[in-house]
C-alpha cells in the first residue's frame, strides 16, 4: 500500500488574525491586519498608494471578530482532536505581545493567553506548529518605522523571538519564522507591513526589506539554537510551479526564470545561507543595491534552517509576452492554464503541481518538506438539517492528498500535513467569511450576522478517516499492487 510514515504530522492549519479575534483584548495592540478592511477590495485598498492605515466607518473589519477562537479555543481543540489532529499551525500575534512592537518588556496577558492555547493543545497530544509572524505586523511598526524598510525590526523581531522561544521552550518543538515570506515580491504591505507611496522605487523597497527579514529570520534560528537545541526552525514560502505557457523557447525560459524568483530566492537564503547568482543579476539590471551591515553575509550563512514549510494552492502558467486571459492565484498570477478548472475565486486547482513542486525542491535542498497551507476557499451551503455536504472540498484535498503520497513514493521527505482554515475563518485576500475553507462550520457571514455556533462538515469526517487510516483511505476505491 502506498502510505505515510507512522509518525506523519496530520493537522490544519490557522492565523491569529484571520480567526482569533479579541483585537483589543488582552492588552492587545492594533495591528495591520487589524485596518485592513473587509470585501473583494481588500487587495486594491491597502495597495492603493494613498492607504492611511486608519479605521473607517465605511468599511467593516471582520478580523476584529473572527471566529473568535480566544473565547473558543477549548472548544475548537476538542474538535480538533475529535479529528485525530496529531499537529495544529497557529500563528501567534506579535501585537499581543508586544502591543507597539518596539518595547523593551513584553505583554504579560499576551504570553498568559497563548500559555493556555498551547497547553490546551498538549493536553490533547496535538504538537502545536507556530508562525511567529504571519500578517500582522504591529500597526506602529508600520507607521512609525515604515514596516520591514527599517533596519531597527530586525531588532524588535528578534527580542520577539526570544520571548516567545523562552516562554514555550518544552512545549513547542516546531516553529516557523515568517509565513509565506517570498509573497514580499507581490504583496509587500501583507509580508512587509509597508506602504508603497507615489515616487518610491518598490523593487529597491522591497528586497531591502526582504534583506531584512531574511537577516531577522536567521537571528530567530540562532536565538532558537541557543535557548532549546531540539527546536526545530523552518522557513515558509508560497510554493508554485511554473508551467511555460509552450514549448516555444521564449516561454520555457520566461517560465524558468520567473519560478526560481519565485520559488527558490528565499529559499536558497534560508536552506543554502547566500543570495543565488540569478537573485544578483535581478538586483544588478534592476538598479537594486541592498544595504547591509557587516556580518550579515555570515549570519545567513550560519544560521539556516532545519525544514522547508510551504503553502500550496495552485500552479502558475506563464509566456513570456501575455495575450492571453490572466489567471487570478495565491498573491501572484500568471496566464490561464486551458487543462486546469478553476475555485470559485478564480485559483486554479491543479493537484499534480503539488507532487511536482515538492519533488523540484526536495532535489534542490534535500531537507525535511512540510506542507503547511493547502485546501479549497469556496461557498458552502448549510441544509435544513445544519449539514454541509462538501463534496467539492474532500475531492480537491483527496486529489493533492493522492498527489502529495506519490511525491513520498517518489522519495520525497515531507513530515506533516496541515490544511489550511481547518475551520472556518476570515479570508486573507478578501477578509470575506463566505470563502471558507474549514472542516468545521462556523456561523458567522460577511454581513456581520451569526451565532458563531460550530458544527462538522462533511469533510470533517472524511478527515477523521484519513488520519485514522494514517492516509489509506486516500487509495480505498483503487486496486494497488
Amino acid at each position: 500500500m502506498k502510505q505515510v510514515a507512522k509518525n506523519f504530522l496530520w493537522g490544519g492549519a490557522t492565523a491569529a488574525n484571520q480567526f482569533e479575534g479579541g483585537y483589543q483584548e488582552g492588552g492587545k495592540g492594533l495591528s495591520i491586519a487589524d485596518v485592513m478592511p473587509g470585501g473583494k477590495d481588500r487587495m486594491k485598498i491597502i495597495h492603493d498608494p494613498t492607504f492611511d492605515f486608519e479605521l473607517h466607518d465605511e468599511y467593516t473589519y471582520p478580523n476584529h471578530e473572527g471566529i473568535d477562537f480566544y473565547h473558543h479555543y477549548k472548544e475548537d481543540i476538542a474538535l480538533f482532536k475529535e479529528m485525530g489532529f496529531k499537529t495544529f499551525r497557529m500563528s501567534i500575534a506579535w501585537s499581543r505581545i508586544f502591543p507597539n512592537g518596539d518595547e523593551l518588556e513584553p505583554n504579560e496577558e499576551g504570553l498568559q493567553f497563548y500559555d493556555r492555547v498551547i497547553d490546551e493543545l498538549v493536553a490533547q497530544g496535538i504538537e502545536p506548529l507556530v508562525t511567529i509572524s504571519h500578517y500582522e505586523l504591529p500597526l506602529h511598526l508600520a507607521t512609525a518605522y515604515g514596516g520591514w524598510r527599517d533596519r531597527r525590526l530586525v531588532t524588535f523581531f528578534e527580542r520577539y523571538s526570544r520571548v516567545l522561544f523562552e516562554r514555550y521552550q518544552g512545549k513547542v518543538k516546531y516553529w516557523l519564522t515568517f509565513n509565506e515570506i517570498n509573497g514580499a515580491q507581490f504583496m509587500p504591505m501583507l509580508s512587509l507591513g509597508m506602504a508603497i507611496r507615489e515616487g518610491d522605487d518598490q523593487l529597491q523597497l522591497t528586497y531591502q526589506g526582504l534583506h531584512h527579514q531574511l537577516v531577522a529570520s536567521a537571528l530567530a534560528t540562532k536565538a532558537a539554537r541557543e535557548i532549546d537545541p531540539s527546536m526545530q526552525i523552518g522557513c515558509m514560502l508560497i510554493a508554485a510551479p511554473v508551467y511555460p505557457y509552450s514549448s516555444n523557447p521564449e516561454d520555457i525560459w520566461y517560465a524558468h526564470d520567473a519560478e526560481r524568483m519565485m520559488n527558490f530566492f528565499c529559499g536558497d537564503v534560508h536552506v543554502r545561507g547566500e543570495y543565488p547568482s540569478f537573485a544578483k543579476r535581478f538586483f544588478r539590471e534592476n538598479g537594486i543595491e541592498l544595504v547591509m551591515e557587516d556580518g550579515d553575509l555570515e549570519t545567513l550563512k550560519a544560521h539556516t534552517v532545519d525544514f522547508f514549510s510551504l503553502s500550496y494552492y495552485m500552479s502558475r502558467t506563464e509566456k513570456a509576452e501575455k495575450t492571453e486571459d490572466e489567471a487570478a492565484g495565491n498573491i501572484m498570477s500568471g496566464v490561464k492554464n486551458p487543462y486546469l478548472k478553476a475555485s470559485d475565486w478564480g485559483w486554479e486547482i491543479d493537484p499534480m503541481g503539488l507532487r511536482v513542486i515538492l519533488n523540484k525542491l526536495y532535489e534542490r535542498y534535500e531537507l525535511p518538506l512540510f506542507i503547511v497551507e493547502n485546501g479549497l476557499g469556496a461557498y458552502d451551503k448549510v441544509e435544513a438539517d445544519g449539514s454541509v455536504h462538501d463534496d467539492y472540498r474532500i475531492e480537491y484535498l483527496r486529489d493533492h492528498l493522492k498527489a502529495m503520497v506519490e511525491a513520498i513514493e517518489d522519495g520525497v521527505d515531507v513530515i506533516g500535513y496541515t490544511s489550511w482554515g481547518c475551520i472556518d475563518l476570515v479570508s486573507a485576500s478578501t477578509g470575506e467569511y463566505s470563502k471558507r475553507y474549514g472542516f468545521i462550520y462556523v456561523d458567522k457571514h460577511d454581513d456581520g450576522s451569526g451565532t458563531l455556533e460550530r458544527s462538522r462538515k462533511d469533510s470533517f469526517f472524511w478527515y477523521q478517516d484519513v488520519i485514522q487510516t494514517n492516509g489509506a483511505s486516500l487509495f480505498e476505491d483503487e486496486t494497488v499492487k
